[in-house]
């Protein structure tokens, strides 16, 4: 699957949303991915999760486990997990911190791969991929569907991503002014408490 396709499957299910908003790490975009309406689709997620799968197994091996993080990553893992033959498993907030709950257990000789659903900064995923290193297994690397940092987010371990994106991000106190005219949204769901704040 070629990165324009990515992109077209992004576009067809509405999920390529343009305005003001808030992202999770806390940055501005006039560019918001809605990856939940591309996951409401089985036979489109589908579609894209076997060939990231495809890509994972080129640059990395057979892989046995999968790890996502959640929320939002958690159906994309599992279905790449699916198209690997791999068991799939997710980090989630323990007192703040992503840990693997629900008895996931990482057998010591098991290759793992960390699937994120999109990159910004790579923070939620150094989070995710600092709760697997604690948890056994070989960590062999990261995928996500698309990473909108242009390759920049730095994550500690190497990655393939279906579409590389260079998608601007601001500081809430250094935002374009076509962008300061917009009221801001937050979309995501690492803070699912409490309205958008200005």
């Amino acid at each position: 699957m070629t990165e324009d396709e990515v992109l077209a499957e992004f576009r067809q299910a509405g999920a390529l949303l343009e305005g003001h908003f808030i992202l999770s790490s806390g940055l501005r975009s006039s560019v918001f991915l809605q990856k939940m309406a591309v996951f409401q689709d089985p036979v489109r997620t589908s579609r894209l999760c076997a060939a990231l799968a495809a890509k994972i197994q080129a640059r990395f091996g057979p892989i046995d486990v999968v790890v996502a993080p959640a929320v939002g990553a958690i159906v994309p893992g599992y279905e790449t997990a699916r198209h690997l033959g791999a068991k799939s498993m997710f980090v989630e907030r323990e007192n703040g911190v992503f840990a693997l709950r629900r008895s996931f257990r990482i057998a010591p000789e098991a290759r793992v791969v960390m699937v994120e659903d999109v990159i910004t900064t790579g923070l939620s995923s150094r989070e995710c991929l600092e709760a697997i290193a604690g948890e056994g297994g070989r960590l062999v690397g990261a995928a996500c569907l698309i990473d909108r940092s242009g390759g920049r987010a730095e994550i500690g371990i190497a990655r393939v991503a279906l579409a590389t994106l260079d998608i601007p991000n601001y500081a809430p106190d250094a935002l374009p002014p076509e962008l300061a005219a917009i009221p801001p949204v937050k979309p995501g769901s690492r803070s699912l408490s409490g309205p958008a704040t200005p």
